[in-house]
């Protein structure tokens, strides 16, 4: 039953997360992808609102969106609740709570491995349609079309583009994302409160100054993945995760590696905050209920 909830307060914690961070999300991937095109965020977002409006545009690839944020979340929440029981034995803890941060930070690692397979195929499909201007001049294709394409084309194999770089951006990631997230929460769960009785607003804070963490911790492992998924036949595709980010220091400078972090701080600052807070408060609702 405990790993139900984890899995259903994943599935609206991803949901929260995709409707609170979506625009600036496809403004990342757009300056991740295309460096040279737009002179900083705010016109990328600018010019993305003009040319394709809110839904073709800033809101490109919510559908592929919400589905890998749906099940990245309900597989990585259920994955890590069941680490963290697993770390609790291996620390011979009694109980999760007793569990510190790095411990559960070790959880969260070890369940993004997990989380990995099942978001590198929709997050590949999220990116090309966010993408799709740029690279056919068209908002037309629908995410049925691409990914019929895809499979027509490469088979199944050509949904999973990306996934070293997937799994070298998730796992070190969710190590600072949960580790930040659970010792800021032990800082504001002062006087024998517990952790989960800190309040809405304190639980937004400590997740998205979780979310900030992994995306300043893996940033150029995410440029590498989203030009991989986007173009699996261009020069970095080829390449390791280490060689695709020397070939765009090389060829192109240090800060292509860090185009459109920007705009993932705020949007994680935000989204993960929603994540967080859906999350804490569906397990309360559904622990409650049951």
């Amino acid at each position: 039953m405990e790993a139900v909830i984890d899995f259903t307060s994943g599935v609206m914690g991803g949901t929260a997360c995709v409707y609170v961070g979506q625009p600036l999300d496809t403004i990342k991937v757009k300056m991740q992808m295309f460096p040279n095109l737009y002179k900083n965020a705010f016109s990328c977002g600018i010019e993305t609102f003009r040319k394709d409006g809110i839904y073709r545009g800033l809101y490109a690839g919510t559908i592929p969106a919400l589905s890998a944020n749906i099940a990245e979340n309900a597989v990585l929440f259920m994955s890590y609740g069941l680490c963290q029981k697993a770390i609790c034995k291996l620390s011979f803890k009694d109980k999760v709570e007793e569990l510190n941060s790095f411990h559960n930070a070790l959880a969260g690692s070890s369940a993004a491995f997990f989380a990995s397979l099942v978001l590198c195929p929709t997050e590949l499909v999220k990116c090309r349609l966010q993408s799709a201007r740029e690279l056919s001049n068209s908002t037309n294709i629908g995410p049925y079309r691409l990914c019929r394409q895809i499979f027509m084309e490469q088979g199944i194999r050509g949904f999973y583009h990306g996934l070293a770089s997937t799994f070298a951006r998730e796992m070190p990631g969710y190590f600072f994302f949960f580790g930040a997230y659970e010792f800021t929460r032990s800082l504001f769960a002062s006087g024998g409160k517990s952790k989960d009785d800190i309040g809405i607003m304190k639980t937004a804070l400590c997740g998205g100054i979780g979310g900030v963490s992994f995306w300043v911790s893996i940033f150029p492992t995410d440029v590498i993945k989203s030009r991989v998924q986007i173009d699996p036949n261009g020069p970095i595709a080829k390449k390791s995760v280490l060689g695709g980010m020397k070939h765009i220091f090389e060829t192109e400078g240090l800060l292509k590696l860090y185009s459109g972090l920007g705009p993932s701080i705020i949007r994680s600052f935000f989204a993960t905050g929603a994540l967080f807070v859906t999350v804490n408060e569906t397990k309360k609702f559904l622990t409650n209920f049951f």
